[in-house]
């Protein structure tokens, strides 16, 4: 059953980065657009989103509950030593969907509408980036575990972790990435005659997104980050980057042609093949401290437990998984013959 949960829990992460960062990445979007454009975007947003923008929070709820309950002790570092990042995190994903909310729904229109697209904006973009200063915190090696925190600041212990230049290019790079994956939504998605708009966002946000990976690879190395040597020298680490390099030239023909399904598929592609080398490099041992690494399956649940959460888990995903794509078809049926209805749009 310990294969069954760590592949929800990969699996869970996985569409967290795919679905969660398009969500956060057309805030970036619409941020990184002009005047007009905002506007064309924000009602884009609105139609795509609105109905299902809830649901990619049940990826990161069952990411943290699975690490809750079948890995305390990872768990534990990650909600202790970077309680502060992912309390921005949390801050960011509330005052995100408040502003989202009130920004459509609002009883009055007047000028509070401003306050609200800034907020979405703004929390569209730091959350990522926080998100990516986190898992950069977990891999950066300045971890201080709390039996080694004698004699040592709060700022050594709790701050210095993720809030260092090498977290910071994680957390950039993510948010690209977010940028990116939006973009690449969007293109099926706009008003027809519109969709120049986001082929252009999309292949800048390649761009940005290549340039910000390479930075903070280069960077790692030169520090001598261990994730980052590690990395370098595993050879499935270095076959999937290259796989995901040539795949850039077929990504950015589909992305050219506006093509919708291959455009997405190859994106989601490239994610898993960031995330691939990512962890099959270091995994289990993805928390890197001062003193040594960490790895995911010490101190895990008892096997009761992780047979029981792994039961759960099937059950929950028999039930999860085919509501949530009846919930998408259904949206996407409707948009469909709202179309048909109305060619403009």
């Amino acid at each position: 059953m310990l294969y069954v949960v760590l592949f929800f829990l990969i699996f869970s992460l996985y569409l967290y980065v795919v679905l969660g960062g398009a969500d956060y990445g057309a805030g970036i979007v619409e941020m990184f657009s002009s005047e007009e454009n905002q506007k064309i975007t924000k009602k884009t947003i609105y139609r795509v989103m609105g109905p299902v923008w809830e649901v990619n929070h049940i990826w990161i709820i069952i990411l943290i509950v699975i690490l809750w309950i079948a890995f305390p002790a990872y768990y534990n570092i990650l909600v202790v030593n970077l309680h502060i990042p992912l309390t921005i995190v949390l801050l960011g994903v509330t005052l995100r969907g408040v502003a989202f909310v009130f920004r459509h729904y609002d009883a009055v229109i007047d000028n509070s509408q401003k306050l609200y697209d800034a907020m979405f904006k703004i929390s569209s973009l730091i959350t990522p980036i926080f998100l990516g200063m986190v898992f950069g915190g977990l891999i950066s090696g300045q971890i201080i575990l709390t039996e080694d925190v004698e004699n040592l600041s709060f700022y050594d212990v709790f701050i210095k972790p993720w809030f260092n230049v090498f977290s910071i290019l994680v957390g950039l790079f993510f948010a690209a990435l977010c940028a990116f994956l939006s973009s690449v939504l969007l293109i099926g998605e706009s008003v027809r005659g519109k969709e120049n708009i986001y082929i252009r966002k999309a292949g800048i946000a390649t761009i940005v997104v290549f340039i910000t990976g390479l930075i903070t690879f280069i960077y790692g190395y030169i520090s001598e980050y261990s994730f980052v040597t590690v990395f370098v020298t595993d050879p499935y680490a270095i076959v999937a980057m290259f796989i995901s390099g040539l795949l850039l030239i077929p990504l950015w023909i589909t992305i050219k042609k506006g093509r919708r399904v291959l455009s997405r598929f190859f994106a989601g592609l490239q994610v898993f093949l960031i995330l691939l080398a990512a962890f099959v490099a270091h995994f289990p041992n993805i928390i890197i401290t001062k003193t040594n690494e960490v790895s995911l399956l010490d101190n895990i649940a008892p096997d009761s437990v992780i047979n029981v959460l792994g039961i759960s888990l099937i059950i929950g995903g028999a039930v999860i998984l085919p509501g949530l794509f009846h919930l998408l078809k259904s949206f996407k049926m409707i948009k469909i013959l709202e179309r048909h209805n109305n060619p403009s749009q």
